[in-house]
């Protein structure tokens, strides 16, 4: 799995507990090793975990490793994007995106932080 600054990587192990129970909303990417667009977006949600610590918590899930969470909310496409609050997935994007376009899809969830 790319990693990236700032974004911790959770498991099938750790999902409930590191994004369900977050106080935060949590984004979460859902990626694969071999996906060419996940590699564009690292460095954007690299970004954002650092300028937006305080109104979100960035994370990724690697799909090959964690088979039991990417059937639990069906996700078939990398890179895949969920916003979860209060334990709830509230927003799901697919595809990357620049890091304008990204804040701008993610500003009603901050808007209710």
């Amino acid at each position: 799995m790319i990693q990236v600054e700032g974004v911790a990587e959770v498991t099938d192990e750790t999902f409930d507990a590191e994004v369900l129970g977050a106080g935060l909303p949590v984004l979460v990417e859902f990626t694969a090793d071999w996906c060419g667009p996940c590699r564009q977006l690292a460095p954007v949600l690299g970004a954002i975990a650092a300028e937006e610590s305080e109104r979100v918590k960035i994370v990724q899930i690697d799909v090959d490793r964690n088979p039991g969470i990417t059937s639990r909310y069906a996700v078939l496409s990398m890179p895949t994007l969920m916003v979860f609050r209060s334990g709830e997935p509230v927003k799901s994007m697919v595809g990357a995106r620049p890091k304008r376009r990204l804040l701008q899809e993610l500003e009603d969830v901050f808007e209710t932080v």
